[in-house]
């Protein structure tokens, strides 16, 4: 394909751009469960028939552009197929506990004062 931008006179001769069409579904090296979290993954970037299509025209060599986009289609894969690990949650530390309760009590104890004394008992 030929490339669009800068580049003078070198853009009008030399086809550079490089396409890459990955058929996921079509796919052979993938499992069925790879597959689904590809198609779940990347919904947003494939075609109606679950193509993958990605273009490359950074570079005025072909060569490197293709280098270029397959690097970037399998970073694109790795990203897709890596399951997130589960959050475990933290636990509070005793002293951040304490601390909170010291900071409630000495709130408390400052509201506590602001009222006028009770009389009444008397």
């Amino acid at each position: 394909m030929r490339s669009s931008g800068a580049g003078g006179q070198h853009v009008n001769k030399v086809s550079s751009k490089v396409e890459l069409t990955f058929n996921i579904p079509a796919s052979e090296g993938l499992s069925d469960t790879e597959k689904q979290r590809i198609l779940l993954k990347l919904h947003s970037r494939l075609t109606n028939d679950g193509a993958l299509v990605l273009q490359c025209d950074e570079a005025r060599s072909q060569h490197r552009n293709k280098d270029l986009v397959v690097k970037r289609f399998f970073d694109l894969l790795k990203k897709a197929l890596t399951i997130p690990k589960k959050r475990k949650p933290s636990k509070r530390t005793k002293s951040s506990i304490e601390k909170r309760l010291r900071s409630k009590k000495k709130t408390a104890e400052k509201k506590a004062k602001r009222k006028p004394p009770d009389l009444g008992q008397y």
